[in-house]
């Protein structure tokens, strides 16, 4: 298989999508009378779709055609200033920056369907299928998410993601047509871990807004040592396994790379803003365990699914391994339900469990 690399110009783009991320994160800060509610929630998961959607979809194009000519930089350009407008209209007041950001999406999107169009008029033979295929595929949720302009309140989001859940979906249903052209496996685990890496850091912004909150006491300075660990577990586990135990020459539609990722970059966001939150003690005892051991939960799930696919035969795990971790997890959650522990060991819990899962995975 050919080595496609990273280009600094995507990895530039990547950039500022991280920044449209951190700012999606940002709700989940927004607590009032030591709740988080589900609509904050909500709109944590309705904001963070289409961000992770339109940074995919010029992935997965870059992947398949990409190449550092001046068309495809001016393409990119374009894209990285409807980032911009998208990432300006990011709050947690969502209606009233709407416009904004629906212009911001649908010019990323439109961006990405031209481009194939292009292609499609370059290329030959399945390359050239695949991209009639998507390029026209997807004007059809361009279209319908365009039309939520003229409906108001929960029908104009209902006509947004009815578009943006079309658009996600036409990739599934066409997957007998893009199985033909497959992606370059190594080039898609090295942009997604590469955001991945830009997504951990949020976590470690989260250690200094800990130190900042406070005075340097041993509570603070414990509780920002066992994040670290935390964090540091974390990345050991993913980097590891995509070093060591992964084969970059598995070819497939690249799917559950693809659509796996949305909810381990969910999750770091989750944990990222969990860390906040626990230290600064701004929930309630139970929703803040339900948050914190929810997102490493799905961080832990969503993994083991990415990875279990592109492992090495003889690297696969069984079901023992991933039982016991499941176990121990479950035993945390369980026994601080049951008994009131202070933050600083509810961290080192979750330290203890991500350091047995890079240690038994990696």
């Amino acid at each position: 298989m050919i080595i496609k690399k990273v280009t600094w110009l995507e990895l530039f783009y990547d950039l500022l999508f991280v920044a449209a991320v951190s700012k999606a994160s940002h709700v989940l800060l927004h607590v009032e009378d030591e709740t988080l509610s589900l609509e904050t929630l909500g709109k944590f998961v309705l904001i963070f779709i289409p961000i992770w959607w339109a940074w995919v979809g010029q992935t997965l194009f870059v992947n398949r055609y990409g190449q550092d000519t001046v068309m495809h930089r001016i393409f990119l350009i374009i894209q990285l200033f409807f980032v911009l407008i998208m990432t300006a209209s990011l709050s947690i007041d969502f209606d009233a920056n709407y416009l904004p950001f629906l212009i911001g999406y649908l010019g990323l999107r439109i961006m990405t369907a031209v481009q194939y169009h292009y292609s499609h008029s370059r290329e030959s033979g399945h390359l050239r299928d695949t991209a009639r295929y998507l390029g026209s595929r997807f004007w059809i949720g361009l279209a319908i998410s365009a039309c939520s302009l003229f409906f108001d309140s929960w029908l104009r989001y209902a006509v947004l993601y009815a578009g943006i859940m079309l658009d996600i979906i036409l990739p599934l249903t066409g997957r007998r047509i893009l199985v033909k052209t497959p992606p370059n496996t190594h080039h898609l685990l090295e942009r997604f871990s590469l955001f991945a890496l830009i997504l951990l850091g949020e976590s470690v912004v989260s250690i200094l807004a800990v130190l900042q909150s406070s005075r340097w006491t041993g509570q603070s300075v414990g509780f920002a040592a066992l994040t670290f660990v935390l964090i540091i577990a974390i990345w050991w586990q993913y980097y590891d396994n995509l070093e060591k135990k992964v084969d970059m020459h598995i070819q497939t539609a690249g799917q559950t790379i693809i659509y796996g990722h949305l909810f381990i970059y969910m999750s770091l966001c989750m944990l990222a803003a969990s860390i906040q939150l626990l230290f600064l003690d701004q929930l309630h005892y139970e929703q803040m365990l339900n948050l914190l051991f929810g997102s490493a939960l799905l961080y832990f799930a969503s993994t083991v699914l990415v990875f279990q696919v592109y492992r090495h035969k003889q690297h696969r795990l069984g079901m023992k391994p991933l039982a016991g971790l499941t176990v121990i997890l479950a035993c945390f959650y369980v026994l601080d339900l049951i008994v009131h522990v202070p933050n600083v060991l509810i961290m080192g819990e979750l330290a203890l469990f991500f350091a047995l899962y890079a240690r038994i995975t990696a």
